[in-house]
């Protein structure tokens, strides 16, 4: 079962009154986990600056964060390299870049009947397959063990009906779906 405590907001958000704003942010992929994240990253945007897709911008705070509305993420490690505070850095050789997937909300115009697949064609990772229906238009599936975040889903989407979050753990999922 889900945790239910309070998420709380930060200063900021409390003084500007923005009380419902989802404070998870995605950040740029090898990240610290946020917290660390924030204490050592110093906002100079040399992340920001070497991205060669340009989707690192500057966050809530000056803080880099991940914009797939502009292009997805190659995982080239630009950002890696460019960060010399640490809040950006690779571990070891199988650490992954970050703990998100794609997810399909029911604007999805496949789900309405129409016959569309920008998405998995701009999947890579193949981790968005389509489910044939007897006498309908086939239906998206997203694989969650496959997806690797990249975000180029996003982008391609002609409805923006796919966004890109934390993956859930199975103890999320069985109490969602119970």
């Amino acid at each position: 079962m889900p945790s239910t405590e309070i998420k709380p907001i930060s200063r900021r958000q409390f003084l500007r009154g923005n009380f419902r704003k989802n404070t998870n942010s995605i950040r740029p992929p090898w990240s610290l986990v946020e917290n660390e994240f924030i204490n050592a990253c110093s906002r100079c945007n040399e992340c920001v600056d070497k991205c060669p897709e340009n989707i690192i911008v500057k966050g809530d705070g000056g803080y880099p964060v991940i914009n797939f509305d502009l292009g997805g993420c190659t995982f080239c490690q630009e950002c890696v390299a460019a960060c010399d505070d640490g809040a950006i850095t690779i571990n070891n050789t199988e650490q992954l870049p970050w703990n998100i997937t794609a997810d399909i909300s029911s604007e999805c115009i496949s789900l309405q009947g129409v016959m569309c697949r920008s998405c998995s064609d701009s999947c890579e990772a193949e981790a968005i397959s389509f489910r044939h229906q007897v006498g309908g238009i086939s239906q998206p599936e997203i694989a969650s063990t496959s997806c690797t975040g990249c975000g180029f889903c996003v982008v391609t989407c002609p409805v923006q009906a796919i966004k890109i979050s934390e993956k859930k753990t199975h103890e999320e999922y069985d109490y969602e779906h119970n």
